[in-house]
């Protein structure tokens, strides 16, 4: 079976690097660059796993029709991906991996709904460097149909998927999406600061932001008729626990957690996309919460200014100090 992995970053390097490991005919599509830089020096993957240099296919474009395309690339980065690839995709079978709520629909917009999957990583990853990436942490791969029931081609990539990472079919992946979104929504501020997970989320005061998010966001989406389904990793309930909680208490539970994510630095998707000089995801993610309360008739303003504060260091290349984060922050919070 050959599959391409289109997008070489983070994520799509770890699945294209660990698909040819167990030696799977997989294509790693991605910018000139990483190209290059693959080409002659390979794939290294270093972190939970132990270190490990891949020699595999790799390309700008695809070349050929494959049996599986893994879409792999930001949310604000789908349209050009299919657009560049769009003549060898139009009848295969595509997985999107994409965090928010709105890939599959535009992907719909370009193949067929019956052809497309969708999933949700529940792994980490971190690639600052061309050709080399840090796999963080470990966890599941959730794939389900957003358009119709699951079919016999979810089977079939479950099958492929559970080589590198163990992966569970779901009927509701669109619940389990939305809520992937309070887990993604802190990575905006080590983007804001500029800093590792680790480095951001040591600091109380900092995590309550978090706290401050989660609760913003938990009212956003209830009032807005959206139903959350657990994740394998992160139930419902810590998600109501950690909401209903005074904040300070909150948050030093919070911070517990994002220190001991990953023994390696660990830089949110939003901060990997600034250091390497491409936009990020926040309107997807973060910026769904606004969007939600926009349409609603209801009100984010922490979301919305973190949004602001993400952009701004997306245009001036600056980050904020925590000193201006908190100050920021402080009047939205609980």
């Amino acid at each position: 079976m050959k599959i391409a992995v289109i997008g070489a970053g983070a994520i799509g390097n770890v699945v294209a690097g660990y698909l040819a490991l167990n030696n799977e005919a997989v294509c790693l599509i991605g910018r000139s660059r990483t190209v290059e830089a693959i080409k002659k020096n390979g794939l290294l993957i270093s972190g939970t796993r132990g270190e490990t240099r891949v020699n595999l296919e790799v390309s700008e474009r695809l070349r050929e029709k494959p049996d599986i395309a893994i879409l792999a690339v930001k949310t604000q980065d789908v349209e050009e991906a299919l657009e560049d690839n769009h003549a060898f995709l139009k009848e295969t079978c595509l997985l999107t991996t994409q965090n928010g709520v709105r890939a599959d629909s535009l992907v719909a917009q370009h193949l067929p709904e019956k052809n497309i999957i969708s999933s949700i990583v529940m792994f980490g990853a971190t690639s600052l460097e061309e050709g080399k990436v840090i796999h963080n942490f470990d966890g599941p791969w959730i794939i389900g149909k957003m358009f119709g029931p699951n079919d016999s081609l979810v089977n079939t990539v479950q099958a492929v998927l559970n080589k590198i990472f163990p992966t569970i079919i779901t009927d509701d992946v669109r619940g389990m999406k939305y809520l992937k979104i309070f887990v993604n929504a802190n990575n905006c501020i080590p983007a804001i600061l500029g800093v590792s997970m680790q480095e951001a989320f040591i600091d109380q005061k900092v995590s309550r932001i978090s706290i401050g998010i989660w609760k913003e966001g938990l009212h956003v989406v209830t009032k807005s008729g959206v139903t959350l389904t657990s994740l394998p990793d992160f139930p419902l309930e810590r998600l109501g626990g950690l909401t209903a909680m005074p904040s300070d208490e909150a948050a030093k539970i919070f911070s517990g957690i994002m220190v001991n994510l990953s023994k390696e630095p660990l830089y949110g998707s939003i901060l990997q996309s600034i250091k390497r000089g491409r936009s990020s995801e926040i309107d997807f993610i973060n910026g769904e919460f606004v969007r939600l309360a926009q349409e609603n008739a209801l009100e984010a303003p922490l979301n919305q200014k973190l949004v602001e504060m993400v952009h701004g260091v997306e245009r001036t290349n600056t980050f904020f100090s925590k000193e201006t984060l908190l100050a920021e922050t402080e009047k939205f919070i609980n």
